[in-house]
């Protein structure tokens, strides 16, 4: 795991994927130079009004623009409680183990749960 601080984001790097965590979500476009990010625009973000209650990304899970390597966006902001915080950071984990893990819940159902609890486990406690 690295860390390094740009933006005011926190940014972990894993081995399946890098870890973004910011308290903006317009960050996130700003961290990989892009004005588009999968459906998504930076203008209709800083447009919309963002507050702890409802924000344009709340989290995202997606391929890092360019590369082949996963990325979890988490919107600190929408962190209320512990409650909130934990279903955000394991709705994103899921989305991630479910394409580590080839969407095949067929035969992985399991394999892709416990993964993802673990990993959200691990990512509540860095927070």
């Amino acid at each position: 795991m690295r860390f390094t601080d740009i933006f005011n984001m926190q940014v972990y790097n894993f081995k399946h994927y890098q870890l973004i965590l910011s308290h903006n979500p317009c960050d996130i476009f700003k961290h990989f130079e892009v004005d588009k990010l999968h459906g998504l625009n930076l203008h209709d973000c800083e447009a919309y009004n963002n507050t702890n209650e409802d924000a344009y990304i709340a989290g995202l899970c997606n391929l890092i623009p360019g590369t082949s390597k996963m990325f979890i966006f988490l919107n600190t902001s929408r962190m209320n409680n512990c409650k909130e915080k934990m279903a955000l950071i394991f709705h994103e984990a899921m989305h991630l183990s479910l394409e580590i893990h080839n969407h095949d819940v067929n035969e992985k159902e399991e394999q892709i749960i416990s993964w993802a609890e673990a990993e959200a486990i691990k990512i509540y406690d860095l927070i």
